[in-house]
């Protein structure tokens, strides 16, 4: 909340690229009110959480759909980036506001459909061989289906965007050392953007590849879940922590940067105050 009110108060920060920072906001929110349901549930009924429940579709699907929007937002994040820096393909190719709400529509269309596919009957309910263990009453072979393709767009994607802007950068300042000109500006992009792009994929890394070994461990082990309890419920909970600092960390590496912050907040009260 405090990323969108912040881009939508800050008139420097209007930008095109904000359109994918407040939706990149919106999908942690999602995140965030998902994973609170589930909690909610848990509290007042643990059984249905652990043995599945038609109860447990529909949050199950918003957090999935949430998941899978903040994946496409960071991937069309890297993208975006790549093509600000890639001058070649910029003078051929200008990304436009419409772009990205096109963008945008298309990743929630996306996420929406592939999200709410248990909704629409690819569920477990009355097929017990091959529910989830983690995730009942979800079927293993719809998880496998998500996530699979979703783990290498989230993962190798960024990885050659950034490491592709990492590249242009080096050799532009390569060709500015060659003509005996400063290139302390490319350096120090070099550096920055190198760190920024580490950060993000480290962290997408980090948050996501537990819950899709989670999956990975859910379709290959075939026992009852008496056999699994609680180690393996201990370390879903795990991995839904591990999401939540994703939703937290985003902010941080994406809009609002830790120096900055504090100027932006004090700014809004001042103007609010003025008012």
């Amino acid at each position: 909340c405090t990323v969108i009110l912040t881009r939508l108060a800050t008139k420097d920060l209007h930008k095109p690229i904000s359109i994918l920072f407040c939706n990149l906001a919106v999908s942690d929110l999602f995140t965030s009110f998902s994973g609170f349901w589930i909690s909610m549930l848990f509290i007042t009924n643990p059984d249905i959480t652990v043995f599945g429940s038609e109860d447990m579709l529909a949050p199950y699907a918003l957090y999935t759909t949430s998941i899978l929007s903040t994946i496409y937002n960071l991937v069309s994040i890297g993208v975006e980036r790549y093509l600000a820096v890639a001058e070649s393909m910029r003078t051929r190719f200008r990304v436009a506001r419409s772009h990205f709400v096109a963008v945008v529509l298309i990743n929630w269309v996306l996420a929406f459909f592939l999200g709410c596919l248990p909704l629409m009957g690819w569920n477990c309910l009355h097929a017990e061989g091959s529910i989830s263990l983690l995730y009942s009453p979800f079927c293993v072979n719809y998880l496998v289906f998500v996530t699979i393709p979703n783990a290498a767009v989230a993962f190798v994607v960024p990885l050659f965007t950034y490491l592709r802007i990492i590249l242009i950068l080096r050799q532009r300042k390569l060709r500015m050392q060659a003509c005996s000109q400063a290139a302390g500006t490319y350096r120090s992009a070099e550096s920055q953007v190198a760190r920024t792009s580490i950060s993000i994929w480290l962290l997408a890394l980090v948050s996501y590849a537990p819950f899709f070994a989670g999956v990975l461990l859910d379709a290959g082990a075939r026992r009852c879940r008496g056999d699994l309890y609680p180690g393996v419920y201990v370390f879903r909970n795990c991995t839904a922590m591990l999401i939540t600092v994703t939703c937290l960390g985003n902010p941080l590496l994406y809009t609002l940067r830790p120096r900055s912050l504090g100027a932006k907040l004090r700014a809004l009260r001042c103007a609010s105050a003025a008012r």
